[in-house]
């Protein structure tokens, strides 16, 4: 856990930020999310509650005085009140409430239910605001291959075999900076995903192949990096801050920038839509490869895309019907 974030934290969202990075395995951004969600909802609280100098800025306000009788006094109603406060004060839009809303459920039922110092969950109510479903933006098949084809530079073997991968298995940014050598078995490849759940994703040839050549070209890594597949000019396992700028580099010679909307994982997206739109690949086995939990956070990839509706739309007979003018 980030010292910043243990020193902040009052002793009860301590424990909880411990429980779920070593219990439930959450990632350090995902703890520190937790953790800035909560000391949001925590500072409203008692500014709401008239507990500070009404002249205290909001962001200095301190929390590491919460305590479980604070805790205690939480209502279903505070929590609107919150959500209410972050829409008009903070601009904070529908995804940005339902994870907050998400991290204040997560608390509360382990004050609940883990270490029992509530009787009651006051939020076990709380519904998760609701958010429009769109297609995530995405490179269409021909940018994919405009993509692949004009990786350029002197790391160009292993910038290919990355950006391969992506595009063919799906994979997050996470995964593939943690992939080992070992973790490559025939044709296929070991996937460790969010929570340290693995899977298994086959390899199609243009995956094998860009393996291979790369393998070719690979750097000699330093004796504490010699698992790692993907090695930087540093000779270390590489970096995803590294992976973006050359993802970002390349990105930007055929035309698509980061201030497009285009990045890393838009790369996943773009895997996804193409085996299910182009592959016709069943929603169900498209779920196992991107290692998605549930089904619904798959089916946004069923959603037809506005060309898609457009040439369903021009291709029906009746396209090109004239009303016949009288004589």
């Amino acid at each position: 856990m980030n010292s910043e974030v243990f020193s902040a934290s009052p002793e009860l969202l301590k424990r909880f930020l411990g429980y779920m990075e070593t219990v439930k395995g959450r990632s350090n951004k995902t703890i520190e999310e937790y953790f800035l969600d909560l000391r949001t909802f925590f500072r409203f609280l008692k500014l709401n509650r008239k507990l500070i100098d009404s002249k205290t800025e909001f962001e200095k306000i301190e929390i590491k005085d919460i305590d479980v009788e604070f805790l205690r006094a939480v209502t279903i109603s505070e929590v609107y009140e919150f959500m209410n406060y972050i829409s008009e004060n903070r601009d904070n839009h529908a995804a940005a409430r339902a994870r907050k809303t998400s991290a204040i459920r997560s608390f509360f039922k382990f004050l609940t239910f883990k270490i029992m110092v509530l009787k009651e969950n006051p939020v076990s109510e709380l519904e998760t605001p609701k958010q429009a479903k769109t297609l995530p933006k995405h490179l269409t098949l021909e940018q994919s291959y405009e993509l692949l084809n004009n990786i350029q530079g002197p790391f160009k073997e292993r910038d290919f075999c990355m950006l391969t991968l992506f595009l063919n298995c799906g994979m997050r940014l996470s995964e593939l900076i943690g992939i080992n050598l070992s973790d490559i078995i025939d044709n296929q490849i070991r996937i460790t995903g969010k929570g340290n759940k693995t899977r298994m994703v086959y390899l199609n040839d243009a995956c094998n192949n860009a393996i291979e050549e790369y393998k070719k070209n690979r750097i000699e890594p330093c004796d504490a990096d010699k698992a790692a597949l993907f090695i930087s000019k540093n000779r270390r396992r590489i970096s995803s801050r590294m992976v973006e700028l050359i993802v970002k580099k390349h990105l930007g010679a055929i035309g698509l920038g980061y201030g497009d909307g285009y990045s890393v994982h838009k790369l996943r997206h773009t895997a996804a839509t193409l085996m299910y739109q182009h592959g016709h690949v069943d929603i169900r086995v498209l779920k196992d490869i991107l290692g998605h939990e549930n089904l619904g956070t798959t089916e946004i990839y069923t959603h037809l895309s506005s060309e898609q509706m457009q040439k369903a739309a021009e291709a029906n007979p009746l396209a090109n019907v004239k009303m016949k003018k009288k004589d």
